[in-house]
């Protein structure tokens, strides 16, 4: 059985929580009326009021509008981390449109396949990635807007009007966002993220942990075309506290720290490599982190040795695994406080909204402590993938969702990802699909067949590896060469780090190609999961 609505909930301070079944723009509306000099954002160039995000959001609605966005229409974003994507997002769903945030990593190839696949009628684009657009509108036909992020939007959202309001009216189970995630074969697909799904997620968090209004502060070290940097802000963001967006780019442990200490950041999420390096600072105790209350962690594996560091590190914090998919809101799951070392390697037990299942190839449960994969039904579920209609029964085969990851239940409940049933690979906190990489390198002239796992990585977590049969062996491709061939086709994370030249690769009496010995004979042995 499912709590579907929160009306009747309230915060720790008394105040009552907005209701499901309003849009976010009508909670940040209500935001503007209640704490309208509280600040709602802040990132590396300004702080923002809710008021003043109320203000800027209903320009922008304005100035989309005039330029044709009408409700149903994908509005895409392309841009490294700012607060005017997010005010994007609130523009578009002012107007019944529905956001389409894309990775800014993608070469302009990648960006094109999907702003076609969501057929995008308006694009808003950072200044610094506004070349990649033109190259890619060579195969998005449905793109009539480009809007600049800049001087020119600044321009053209002064003059419009603050007060702009519209009468679109959008159901529960609209579209609100498309969060594209690859598929087995390589091409990405785009995850209905629906109203009622991201209001619910946010909810089954703050009623699961508790949030203290005005009081929390939330920063995830995360790009915001990313499931954990979209979701991970709303239970903050919808309880009045404050969001603070971190900069792109190149990771500093002592620049997030600083931001932690100077914002008096409550809750902060980090990719386990990300916390690693933190963790690894000799002036760690020299920071003042008196306000930090929760440690967030996900997306990544994370070995026992950095959760007993982490939690010697942050002895005032809660550690919390955060553990799901972007198809599911994203988060399933929760391990937190002193379970994180006394159940260390599991990621936690399902988390409110959602219900769990773990099963064989035909449905079926299986037994305590038995490899099954781990399939969801509930609210926090998206939709459907955006016009793949085949995809989506194959996803909810047997009304449930699959995910694909294997994993086992102890006797307490508790559960562990023993695999990843379709070889993803998860680098820094990206999600890498094998199938996609194979066919790039696969098309290399002197590539007779390829296979592409993770290898261990101190860095990055995992890093993908190339296990490659070359037409000519005495003349194999070197790292370098496959380097250059998968530049133009693939954005850097998901190029091989790592080539290998084999005589055949392994197989069963069926064809397939055995990763799991290509896996074992390069060291990899590291299980754990993430969004």
């Amino acid at each position: 059985m499912f709590t579907e609505t929160f009306s009747g909930a309230a915060l720790a301070d008394g105040s009552a929580l907005p209701h499901a079944g309003i849009s976010l723009p009508d909670a940040l509306s209500r935001h503007a009326l209640i704490r309208p000099n509280q600040i709602a954002f802040v990132d590396p160039r300004r702080r923002c009021t809710f008021a003043e995000l109320n203000a800027s959001v209903r320009r922008l609605a304005s100035v989309l509008a005039t330029r044709g966005v009408r409700p149903g229409d994908r509005v895409a974003t392309l841009g490294v981390n700012s607060l005017e994507l997010v005010e994007t997002w609130f523009a578009t769903l002012t107007l019944g449109a529905i956001a389409v945030p894309i990775n800014f990593r993608l070469v302009p190839d990648e960006i094109a396949g999907v702003l076609a696949d969501c057929g995008a009628t308006a694009v808003v684009v950072d200044t610094a990635l506004e070349d990649a657009v033109p190259r890619a509108l060579t195969r998005a036909q449905d793109v009539y807007t480009v809007l600049t992020i800049g001087d020119d939007l600044d321009e053209l959202t002064r003059a419009a009007d603050p007060g702009y309001t519209t009468e679109v009216s959008v159901g529960d189970e609209e579209p609100a966002f498309l969060m594209y995630t690859s598929g087995t074969t390589g091409m990405p697909k785009g995850a209905v993220i629906t109203h009622r799904n991201l209001y619910l997620h946010a909810f089954s968090s703050i009623a699961t942990l508790g949030h203290r209004s005005d009081d929390d502060c939330w920063m995830a070290m995360a790009p915001l075309f990313h499931t954990a940097g979209v979701s991970g802000m709303l239970p903050t963001f919808l309880t009045g506290g404050t969001v603070v967006i971190p900069p792109s780019g190149g990771f500093s442990p002592a620049a997030a720290l600083n931001t932690i200490a100077e914002e008096r950041v409550t809750s902060c999420w980090m990719t386990p490599a990300q916390w690693q390096l933190v963790c690894e600072l000799p002036d760690l105790a020299d920071y003042d982190l008196s306000r930090l209350r929760r440690v967030w962690w996900g997306a990544a594996p994370a070995s026992s040795t950095l959760l007993r560091a982490m939690a010697s590190a942050f002895e005032g914090a809660e550690i919390i695994a955060a553990f799901g998919q972007t198809e599911c809101s994203p988060i399933t799951c929760l391990l937190r406080g002193p379970d994180s070392i006394r159940k260390i390697g599991s990621v936690g037990t399902p988390m409110l909204n959602v219900e769990v299942r773990i099963v064989d190839e035909d449905m079926t449960d299986v037994a305590v402590g038995e490899v099954g994969e781990i399939v969801y039904l509930g609210p926090l579920v998206m939709r459907e993938y955006w016009n793949r209609p085949a995809e989506t029964a194959a996803a909810f085969h047997g009304g449930w969702f699959h995910s694909g990851d294997l994993v086992r239940q102890d006797e307490d409940g508790y559960i562990y990802v023993v695999d990843r049933k379709k070889d993803m690979i998860i680098s820094g906190g990206e999600n890498i699909y094998s199938a996609e990489v194979e066919n790039v390198v696969a098309a290399h002239p002197n590539v007779s067949e390829v296979a592409i796992i993770a290898v261990p990585d101190q860095k990055w977590g995992e890093t993908p590896m190339a296990v490659i049969v070359a037409h000519d062996p005495t003349a194999p491709p070197t790292d370098a060469e496959i380097e250059t061939h998968c530049r133009a086709h693939l954005a850097a994370y998901k190029r091989p780090r790592h080539v290998v030249i084999v005589d055949a690769l392994p197989r069963n009496a069926s064809g397939k190609v055995l990763k799991a010995q290509l896996r074992l004979a390069y060291g990899v042995t590291q299980t754990s999961g993430g969004i």
